[in-house]
This record gives C-alpha cells, sequence and structure tokens, in this order.
C-alpha cells in the first residue's frame, strides 16, 4: 500500500511552493504530525507536518524544487489502513490526479483525520473551533481559512474564495515574478582553477529575493535623493528615555522613532504611500499604513510588515520591531507578517555607512534607507563650528509616479520631524 501526500493548499493566493529541507528521508519511520518538509511560499518558510505514521518509501521532490500545489511530495507505507493510492509492481505509487488531496475530507461531526493546514490548526484553536465540525471546500475538502471564519461567525461552510477584480488591499497580494531568462552557458574552468571556485544554487529565499529585485528594476524607473539631519536633539531624548522604556521591556530604538516620523510624513504626502498597478496602468494610494522593515537573516533579506502603523505608540512600533527581527533570523514568520507593506524602510544600524541606492520593494514606489549617526563637524546658526550627531537618509522612487520635488518634500517631512522630536513624544505612551 502507497499513501502519495501530495503538496496542500498552503495559504490564499499560493500555487507553488519550493521545497527547502526535508525532515524524514527514505527508510525513516514517522510520526503522525512530526516535522516532515519546509516549504518556501512568498519568502515565507511554511513547516508541513507528517500526514500519517507509517514509513518513508520515496521522496519525489528533491530540495530546491518547485512543486505545484497538487504536486507529489512523498509517499508513505502508513499504518492504520491509510491507503488514498495502491502501491503497483516495483513499489512505485499508481499515478493520481495532480489536484488529488491525500485523504478525503472528514464528514462534519466525524473522527477521522481533517486536512489543513498548522496556521488554520492554531487558528481554530484560538478561536475554539472543532476542525471536524468544518466542512472544507479547498481541493479534494480541504479546510480552508476562509472556511475556518466561516463557521466561527455562525455559518456551516465557506463558499469558494473568488479574488475581486480591483481589491481595496492591493499590497496584501503582490504579482508574480518575472521569470529570469537562463544564464549563458559558463566557460570550463581548467582544473587549476577549479578549487578556486565555488557554485552556490539560488535557491529558497535567495531566489525570491533574485527574481523580486530583478522584477523591480524591470518595471519601476529608480532614482534616489539623499538629505543630511542634524539628529542631536534626538539622541538625547531616545538617550533619556531608553532606560525607563528598557524597564518596562521595550528597546527604544531609532528605528521606532523613524517608523514613526516616516507614518506621520506618509499623511502629509499620501501619493508617495502608494503602490504601481501595472496591469491596470494605475497609481493605487493607500490610506493605511503597513511598514516594511527590511530584515538580515542568514539565509538572506526579509521584510517584515508593521500593520497599522499609524494605530501604534512608537513604544509599540519599537516592541513589534525587535519580535518580528527575532523571529525572523530563525524563520518563524507567517506569510501574513511579511506580505502587504505600503512602504519599506532599509537600516543596517550602525553599519549603514552614509548613502545607498536601495531597490524599490516592487510593486511600492518609495523606499527609505537609514543610515549611520555620527559625530560630524558642522557650522552652527551663529556661524561658529561645532560638532553634532548627523546622520543621512537617502530615497529611492519610482519617478514614473514620483517627481523629484514630491520625494524632496516627503523627506523635509521626515527631517523636520527627526531634528525635532519632542513632536513625536505625544506617542511616547
Amino acid at each position: 500500500m502507497g499513501y502519495e501526500f501530495r503538496l496542500p493548499d498552503i495559504g490564499e493566493g499560493v500555487a507553488q511552493g519550493e521545497v527547502v529541507k526535508w525532515h524524514v528521508k527514505v527508510g525513516d519511520t514517522v510520526q503522525e504530525d512530526q516535522p516532515l518538509v519546509s516549504v518556501l511560499t512568498d519568502k515565507a518558510n511554511v513547516e508541513i507536518p507528517c500526514p500519517v505514521k507509517g514509513k518513508v518509501l520515496s521522496i519525489s521532490a528533491k530540495e530546491g524544487e518547485i512543486v505545484k500545489v497538487g504536486g507529489l511530495l512523498i509517499t508513505f507505507e502508513a499504518e492504520g489502513g491509510a491507503t488514498p493510492s495502491r502501491t503497483e509492481g516495483h513499489g512505485a505509487p499508481a499515478p493520481t490526479a495532480p489536484a488529488a488531496a491525500p485523504t478525503p475530507a472528514a464528514p462534519a461531526g466525524g473522527n477521522d483525520r481533517v486536512i489543513t493546514t498548522p496556521a488554520i490548526r492554531r487558528r481554530a484553536n484560538e478561536l475554539g473551533v472543532d476542525l471536524r465540525q468544518v466542512r472544507g471546500t479547498g481541493p479534494g475538502g480541504r479546510v480552508t481559512d476562509a472556511d475556518l471564519l466561516s463557521f466561527a461567525k455562525g455559518g456551516t461552510a465557506a463558499a469558494p474564495v473568488v479574488a475581486p477584480v480591483a481589491p481595496s488591499r492591493p499590497a496584501d497580494a503582490a504579482p508574480a515574478p518575472a521569470r529570469i531568462p537562463p544564464a549563458p552557458v559558463p566557460v570550463p574552468v581548467s582544473p587549476s582553477q577549479g578549487p578556486l571556485q565555488e557554485r552556490i544554487p539560488l535557491r529558497g529565499l535567495r531566489r525570491v529575493i533574485a527574481e523580486h529585485m530583478s522584477l523591480s528594476k524591470s518595471h519601476a524607473a529608480h532614482y534616489t535623493y539623499v538629505e543630511e539631519l542634524n539628529v542631536s536633539e534626538l539622541v538625547r531624548v531616545r538617550e533619556k528615555a531608553k532606560k525607563k522604556f528598557e524597564e518596562r521591556g521595550v528597546p527604544l530604538t531609532y528605528l521606532a522613532f523613524i517608523t514613526k516620523a516616516v507614518v506621520e510624513s506618509l499623511k502629509d504626502h499620501p501619493r508617495v504611500n502608494a503602490l504601481m498597478d501595472d496591469e491596470k496602468g494605475e497609481l493605487v494610494v493607500c490610506h493605511y499604513y503597513n511598514i516594511g522593515i527590511a530584515a538580515a537573516t542568514p539565509d538572506g533579506l526579509i521584510v517584515p510588515v508593521i500593520k497599522d502603523a499609524d494605530k501604534k505608540s512608537i513604544a509599540t512600533i519599537a516592541k513589534e520591531i525587535e519580535d518580528l527581527s527575532t523571529r525572523g533570523r530563525v524563520g518563524k514568520l507567517t506569510r501574513e507578517e511579511l506580505t502587504g507593506s505600503t512602504f519599506t524602510i532599509s537600516s543596517l544600524g550602525a553599519l549603514g555607512g552614509l548613502l545607498a541606492t536601495p531597490i524599490l520593494n516592487y510593486p511600492e514606489v518609495a523606499i527609505l534607507g537609514v543610515h549611520k549617526i555620527e559625530r560630524r563637524p558642522v557650522v552652527l546658526p551663529d556661524g561658529g563650528f561645532g560638532v553634532a550627531h548627523m546622520m543621512n537618509l537617502s530615497i529611492s522612487l519610482d519617478h514614473r509616479a514620483i517627481d523629484g520635488y514630491d520625494g524632496a518634500q516627503f523627506i523635509a517631512s521626515v527631517k523636520a520631524r527627526l531634528e525635532d522630536p519632542h513632536q513625536l513624544l505625544l506617542e511616547l505612551k
């Protein structure tokens, strides 16, 4: 008997995933719900649990391979009589329909295992919903997020979700990445040169970054504007408040102040808080403020998102930045936490250098580069000389939507708030 397990529906709008890491190998004895495989979708690593108890017969998708939803991942010799497909001949599983689920959907009120994702199981537990009571409308009867929410609101089953033509919050679904043309065939390397080279496949997050950056550069008309700030007062304010907030478990970073200043400035310059819909030839101005914070991880750059940042205090923003960064470094962020931004901030902290030209987080029209704070000689208002804490901000914009004057006005607004941070102190709660 062969139990074929296929890539499940692991999120709204997700059509495929890349196999990043197998946690089992052929011949292993496995338990139900133990970690099976990590799959990457839209920069989010999803850990899929083992659906059955049994033994691994074969693995059909290699690490680095992209598999469509419904594509075969692995085949088990399952205990307990689970037989969604039979093994014929030399142990090769009989073919099944590409979109087939590993087992039939559990009937409402039944005792069979419900087919759904780990994220939906967690959400159902938080809502106090017994998933066996929810009728699934996904492929093969899989319980989707819409099914769960419909049931929790008093329904019996959700209707199939149809994506609207013009979503009101288009940031939640990024366009499909452009296909990168194949690289030229490399010139053979002589044996004497061999040890001097190393070939690293672009897999997982690195591949997603490469595709997204190429998409951004091929679509947007980038330009960068730079401004210098005297942040001496910001340094004093932050140093004075830092200890008080650390006692409450809140790391009061400069990035939290910068994020708040950006949000308030976006309210003054709404066209900067926008997305380009190239398909329709429209600029989509967003009247909500989801700020992406670019963060480095061992696997590459990710952009966790602070949702509705305009409704949060500096202290709340600081705490959320710390939480997202910490979980992001160990790959524990959800797809929802990594999508939906309307404006992005990229900062390397003390390593921030003097100037950069950040690449837009397409389809956004602006990204802010934050550079290091350092003491520099300055000309004082009275004509004398002194030393002040200075920093540079660089902003890359899409010239198709934002002209240079508008970009300069936006940065001037951010500069005014950071050079006189007392107006932001009302948000220090």
